[in-house]
């Protein structure tokens, strides 16, 4: 018997939803770093995860804590982030109404997918996360960039201008790729833009434990004001250096976390039950880790701001949290051929671009590097920077 194999050849468009992302993003994908590269690029933890919590996954995985965990969490790990997110409020969270995601990616999708949609107005801050606005293009919504003032702050004015009719507004602090930590007063005055509105606000808050200022870091959680129109987003990523679990949670309004469920069931279905366990670990024993890890920071931040102060060209701003210093830079090219460029000689960055219009002409820098790659980075920046001035 012969068989025969048809082959149909027929012209393939992606969807309207893909063919916005693709119109407007401005996220790179560079290209994977060979090993005589040092990379300043990244925006993770060089730091193991704890011990502890990897214990923990493996006994519970030993356990048979390996089929499907509920849609929006197991119930445990939700009582506890209740409770976090409580002693944040000062008042009582409903377990009810966490959401566990895949990461804190995962939480931003289900959130802005479950609230914007054709015809809507979301305000970021520019320049901030690139995925934000490429999550609005998605939903067929319509991302408004607001430049930031001169210090990376919010231009408050051109905020409050901007925020009329917004559906949505969605900010990280602190920042990425900025570094700014934003205060209680600023936090205060936007309660004040939106009140009597029905713009929502995002909080995206993963670096909430790497903060460096002399004052306490602030919740929106933590505003009155802002108490009903607010959704949490929280990752166990960067304080925990769970990059790889993909584990992070969302809290804010019953009617808009049981959308952004919805959501994130279609999409992704329940975080692993084992990982789920793992994260109570984290929440319940590895303040310690959190702490060792900050420290860390600490340290490295100095390093790096020291060494960065002799590289030709650069003007700094102090990182007030994160893990990134965002310089400007004085050279006649753009970020991404700057970056191009460092990648030549040896380091790799990420252009300043990819966060926005208003980051053109900066560099964003990870410390979470270790002591050498630092070290040896800059070295390699400076030198590339002085062989351009002289050029």
């Amino acid at each position: 018997m012969t068989i025969q194999t048809f082959t149909t050849r027929t012209a393939f468009a992606p969807s309207p939803a893909v063919a916005r992302v693709e119109a407007t993003s401005r996220r790179v994908q560079q290209p994977q770093s060979s090993a005589d590269l040092v990379s300043l690029a990244m925006g993770e933890p060089d730091f193991d995860t704890p011990d502890r919590i990897v214990q923990a996954a493996l006994a519970a995985a030993s356990r048979g804590r390996t089929h499907y965990a509920p849609l929006a969490g197991e119930r445990v790990l939700r009582e506890r982030l209740a409770v976090e997110i409580g002693t944040l409020r000062g008042r009582d969270a409903d377990p009810a109404d966490v959401l566990v995601t895949q990461g804190g990616t995962a939480g931003l999708a289900a959130a802005i997918l479950a609230i914007a949609g054709p015809g809507d107005k979301v305000v970021v801050p520019d320049p901030t996360y690139s995925l934000y606005a490429d999550l609005v293009s998605m939903a067929g919504a319509t991302a408004v960039h607001v430049p930031l003032a001169d210090d990376l702050h919010w231009d408050l004015d051109a905020l409050r201008a901007a925020l009329v009719g917004a559906r949505l507004f969605v900010f990280c602090n602190p920042g990425n790729p900025t570094g700014i930590v934003h205060s209680r007063a600023e936090l205060e005055a936007l309660a004040d833009m939106v009140d009597g509105t029905d713009t929502i606000v995002l909080a995206d808050e993963a670096y909430s434990t790497l903060t460096f200022t002399a004052d306490p870091f602030t919740s929106a959680l933590e505003i009155p004001a802002l108490d009903g129109r607010t959704v949490y987003c929280q990752t166990f990523s960067k304080s925990y250096a769970m990059t790889g679990w993909r584990v992070g949670y969302l809290w804010g309004p019953s009617q808009i976390i049981a959308a952004a469920t919805r959501v994130h069931g279609t999409f992704n279905g329940s975080v692993n039950t084992f990982v789920q366990d793992a994260a109570v670990v984290a929440l319940d024993e590895c303040a310690a880790d959190v702490v060792r890890m900050r420290d860390s920071y600490v340290r490295r931040r100095a390093l790096m701001r020291d060494a960065l102060a002799s590289v030709p060209g650069l003007m700094l701003s102090e990182p007030e949290g994160a893990f990134y210093f965002f310089p400007r830079y004085d050279a006649d090219l753009s970020s991404v051929d700057m970056v191009a460029y460092l990648r030549e000689r040896g380091v790799a960055v990420r252009p300043g671009a990819e966060f926005g219009p208003s980051g053109e002409g900066r560099l964003r820098l990870s410390y979470a590097a270790g002591d050498k790659a630092i070290v040896a980075g800059v070295e390699r920046m400076a030198a590339a920077m002085a062989a351009l001035r002289s050029s």
